[in-house]
């Protein structure tokens, strides 16, 4: 090599030394999980910023489910909105409302040229956060679905078999009486959600309509029916258990007071999230915990159908700079691999939303090993839903679920009884749903 041609060569080297890497696309990730989930959350994104350099997800906590879909709407409206969203299942109407601001993740993954294939999905699952058409508009995350826990040492104390949850409503009154008489516990049971365990999952499993409209995935028009012989018959035995003591109401909402009432051992059984898993195991290892299936009255039903889902989806949010998109849906991709969603829903005990991860579970024999882990999914899973069972999607949905709040304590203060507190929340809900459609 002559000495040009060598400088040459030196002096190209040392440039492209010398210019810095392209720096990383950054993508805004909104999300509502906080403590360990949200820990958890902010591995799962650095396992995809490690598997590649070009994108980088940058989750950052907003809060609540309601204050992170608020923010997200004001920040859009700003023009200041993230790429991704998480949103709460009920918020899926007024996502779905938003049409020119969400990017549907079906769309998404073609326009970018990902492979996307619904069928993978656990179908109760997709089935909720598609349209009319069956096209998927948001990507499932982390999905849950109610489920009963108990105490099986109060059940020994009791008399009763702690291998043998009560099945029907019947049983779970019965069991409550025994239990209390025994001063095993000095509750039967509590729950959790009054809305979305004690009125919208029960009619879901006894096959009643929740509203006209295919339970609002019919249209916006839809006007709520639940006030129905069931819901009125089970609100009425909700205030009379509540006033012999078989039942404690754990409160508004999430019923912050009904997880203390489990884990203290007052109460011998609770009703909540199958996502709570592992918090009831942490919390509760003064005894051992069972694991079981929602009662459901057998005098409607001879088996109950499946349960709906709670949780939340990410979507994709429209207005931002075109690269991120195709890093979103590199993401995306990434979420939907078998291990990622194992790992998830193992820590987490949110379901596996692909049957891919639910077969991985089996395969590491994680469900032999960890008794009730598959409840949730068997229960949702257990027959194909109907238009009754595979969910509700509303406008202005939050507040018919504090008008359902509201209503409740009226009948437990006996202010109402079980008919008018029921017909009063579809009068007002259906008023919600006339003002949410007004709007759009």
């Amino acid at each position: 090599m002559n000495k040009i041609a060598f400088f040459l060569s030196a002096g190209l080297t040392s440039l492209s030394l010398s210019v810095p890497a392209m720096a990383a696309t950054k993508i805004q990730w909104w999300h509502a999980m906080g403590g360990e989930n949200g820990a958890k959350l902010e591995q799962i994104a650095k396992g995809f910023n490690a598997s590649q350099s070009d994108y980088e997800i940058v989750p950052v906590f907003k809060g609540t489910y309601d204050e992170t879909l608020t923010g997200a709407i004001a920040a859009f409206r700003a023009n200041q909105q993230p790429a991704i969203v998480q949103v709460y299942e009920v918020g899926t109407g007024t996502m779905m409302a938003a049409q020119g601001a969400v990017y549907p993740v079906y769309q998404l993954m073609k326009d970018e040229g990902e492979a996307w294939d619904q069928s993978k999905f656990i179908a109760p699952v997709v089935g909720y956060y598609s349209d009319t058409s069956g096209n998927v508009l948001s990507l499932p995350f982390n999905s849950s679905t109610p489920i009963m826990y108990y105490n099986k040492d109060v059940f020994k104390k009791a008399g009763l078999d702690p291998e043998t949850p009560p099945k029907t409503w019947a049983d779970v009154e019965a069991f409550s009486r025994t239990i209390m008489k025994s001063g095993a516990a000095k509750c039967g049971f509590t729950s959790a959600w009054i809305s979305w365990i004690q009125t919208e999952n029960l009619n879901a499993l006894h096959d009643k309509p929740y509203s006209t409209k295919a339970n609002g995935f019919g249209g916006l028009d839809a006007e709520f029916t639940f006030n129905n012989d069931l819901t009125i018959r089970h609100w009425g035995n909700l205030k009379k258990w509540q006033d012999e003591g078989l039942f404690k109401f754990g409160g508004p909402g999430g019923g912050d007071n009904a997880p203390p009432m489990f884990y203290s051992q007052e109460c011998a059984m609770y009703m909540n999230s199958s996502a709570g898993r592992a918090g009831v195991i942490n919390n509760a290892k003064a005894f051992e915990v069972g694991f079981a299936p929602l009662p459901y009255y057998d005098d409607v039903i001879p088996q109950p159908l499946n349960s709906i889902i709670g949780g939340a989806t990410l979507w994709t949010l429209k207005g931002r700079p075109e690269e991120e998109y195709k890093g979103v849906a590199k993401f995306f991709t990434y979420l939907q691999k078998p291990e990622v969603q194992a790992d998830w829903h193992q820590f987490s005990g949110y379901l596996p939303i692909t049957e891919a991860a639910y077969k991985l579970g089996q395969d590491q024999g994680y469900y032999e090993k960890n008794p009730g882990a598959d409840i949730g999914i068997k229960q949702l899973t257990r027959v194909t839903p109907t238009d009754n069972s595979k969910g509700i999607r509303f406008g202005n949905y939050v507040q018919v679920r504090g008008i359902i709040d509201d209503e409740f304590a009226a009948l437990l203060g006996g202010k109402k009884t079980a008919k008018e507190a029921v017909d009063s929340v579809v009068a007002r809900g259906n008023e919600q749903l006339r003002d949410f459609q007004s709007a759009n």
